[in-house]
C-alpha cells in the first residue's frame, strides 16, 4: 500500500472525505507527506504515481489512477475519471461521467463534466472571459460542448444563453466561437 486515509477529515456535501497520507517514498511524494481528500479507497489507486495533493477533494465513484494528480482545490467527483499522466489543479472540477486522461491538463475555474472525455492537451482549448468576470471557460472538441460556469452545452446554446444575459456577452462570446469554429473548419479542411 502506498497511502493510507487519516482521522483527519473534512465533510462535503454531507460526505466525510479523510486527508491521505504517504506509507512509502514514491514519484516526488515522500514517506509520512500529507495529501488532499478521498471519500474512500477507491477513489485512488494504490498503484502507479497517482496522488491526491494539497486541499483537493476526489469522492463519490470518482477515480484517480495512473500517474495522474489532482491537487489545489480542485475537485473530482461523481463517475468522473483522471488517469495517465493527467492533471486537474487551481479550482478546476471534474465530475458527472467525464474524463480526463493522457497528457491533459484541466486548471484555473474550468468544469469538465456531463460525458466529455478530454484525452490529451489537443482535445480542448482553455478561454478567459476578459470583458466581465475574469473566469475560465472550456471548449471540448471531441464532443464539440462549452463549459461555462453551470452552463454546458453547445455553440449555438451557448450564444443564445450570452445574448439573454448582455448584448456586450454575446458578441464577446459569439467572437470566440467563430474563433474554435474556424479552427474546427481548419482541421476538417486539412483532413480532406
Amino acid at each position: 500500500m502506498k497511502y493510507r486515509m487519516t482521522d483527519e477529515y473534512i465533510e462535503v456535501f454531507g460526505v466525510r472525505l479523510h486527508r491521505i497520507e504517504a506509507l512509502i517514498s514514491f514519484s516526488n511524494i515522500r514517506k509520512g507527506e500529507l495529501g488532499g481528500y478521498i471519500e474512500k479507497e477507491n477513489n485512488l489507486s494504490q498503484y502507479g504515481a497517482a496522488w491526491v495533493f494539497g486541499n483537493a477533494k476526489v469522492f463519490g465513484n470518482a477515480k484517480v489512477c495512473g500517474n495522474a494528480c489532482v491537487c489545489g482545490d480542485a475537485w473530482v467527483y461523481g463517475n468522473a475519471c483522471v488517469c495517465g499522466d493527467a492533471e486537474v489543479y487551481d479550482d478546476a472540477k471534474v465530475y458527472g461521467d467525464a474524463w480526463v486522461c493522457g497528457d491533459a491538463c484541466v486548471f484555473g475555474n474550468a468544469k469538465v463534466c456531463g460525458d466529455a472525455k478530454v484525452c490529451g492537451n489537443a482535445d480542448y482549448i482553455v478561454f478567459k472571459n476578459w470583458w466581465s468576470s475574469g473566469r475560465y471557460f472550456t471548449f471540448t472538441f471531441s464532443n464539440k460542448k462549452w463549459s461555462v460556469g453551470c452552463f454546458y452545452g453547445t455553440s449555438d446554446e451557448l450564444v443564445k444563453k450570452a445574448i439573454g444575459d448582455s448584448e456586450e456577452s454575446g458578441r464577446e462570446y459569439k467572437r470566440v466561437v467563430d474563433y474554435v469554429n474556424s479552427i474546427i473548419n481548419e482541421k476538417e479542411g486539412g483532413e480532406e
